[in-house]
């Protein structure tokens, strides 16, 4: 079956829509669209795929990932081939480790709390 939907971008809702972005450009080494403005920030993805965009939100609450008080409803995957060096630059960027017992991949919070993990699988 033949569509002619694709998916453009992952938008995040965030208090500051150009922090996230940020932290999300350093970590991917993404760079912002210059249309981008202080409601809506996107990351355009190098290689022609999705981008990641960030969408400004006054009220948002982050996840309580792993309680379901406030679930995640989405999380991202990066696939790194160096688990522990990314491990260590992406704490330097900001996030915050929790979960690293699985051996092939590590869960992050960004620095509003949306769970994010780095996977060497």
């Amino acid at each position: 079956m033949s569509t002619s939907v694709t998916l453009g971008c992952v938008a995040l809702d965030c208090p500051e829509p150009y922090r996230l972005a940020d932290f999300y450009g350093k970590l991917l080494g993404w760079k912002l669209d210059p249309d981008s403005d202080d409601q809506w920030v996107t990351l355009v993805n190098p290689d022609g795929g999705a981008d990641i965009s960030f969408q400004r939100d006054p009220d948002y609450r982050p996840s309580t990932w792993p309680s379901n008080e406030r679930p995640q409803m989405l999380h991202l995957d990066f696939t790194v081939e160096d688990l522990d060096a990314e491990h260590e630059r992406t704490v330097q960027l900001g996030a915050r480790l929790l979960d690293d017992k699985p051996e092939t991949f590590r869960v992050y919070a960004d620095p509003d709390g949306h769970p994010f993990c780095l996977c060497a699988c």
